[in-house]
């Protein structure tokens, strides 16, 4: 299990990273076309829109795994026992409360993006937005299983605490 989820998470760095490039190739291409040529390719525009909000979907759910996203832990980091426990929980149910409302928005807002195209390509933005789902899901685990560990006894609070110091 942890393999096949090992691979799950390097099988979205390498979109991510595969997105990027290519927006960068897209745009890259776009400007000098519009620079040299007096001309554009719509498509790519629309296109590297879309890579955009999926490279930001995936990029959240990578960076939940290594613990990547900011976090204020001025006051959390100065207590101790059981209130880090209880505040370090509190924060985990709360990423895992905002996970349930975006899921459920995206339900409710559904039958609107299989309605709605992009302009130029026509793909359904329930497709471009589906990506949302995934990363509800993904994110809502991750934070499920940090719950159950931290109540287990299996991980410490100070272990979902991010080390880094700012200057």
């Amino acid at each position: 299990m942890k393999k096949l989820i090992h691979w799950y998470y390097k099988a979205l760095e390498l979109i991510v990273v595969l997105a990027l490039a290519a927006m960068c190739l897209m745009v890259f291409g776009n400007v000098v076309l519009r620079h040299f040529f007096d001309s554009g390719i719509n498509t790519s525009e629309e296109l590297s829109r879309f890579m955009f909000i999926w490279l930001t979907f995936l990029g959240a759910i990578v960076a939940m795994r290594e613990g990547g996203h900011l976090g204020v832990d001025m006051v959390v980091r100065r207590l101790s026992g059981w209130a880090q426990f209880a505040a370090v929980l509190l924060a985990q149910v709360v990423v895992l409360v905002c996970c349930a409302v975006l899921l459920w928005g995206l339900i409710r807002q559904h039958s609107l993006n299989v309605a709605n195209t992009g302009m130029v390509t026509g793909i359904s933005l329930s497709v471009v937005y589906s990506v949302a789902y995934l990363c509800a899901a993904s994110i809502g685990i991750l934070t499920l299983a940090n719950i159950a560990k931290l109540l287990l006894g299996k991980i410490t609070p100070a272990s979902l605490i991010p080390t880094t110091d700012s200057d």
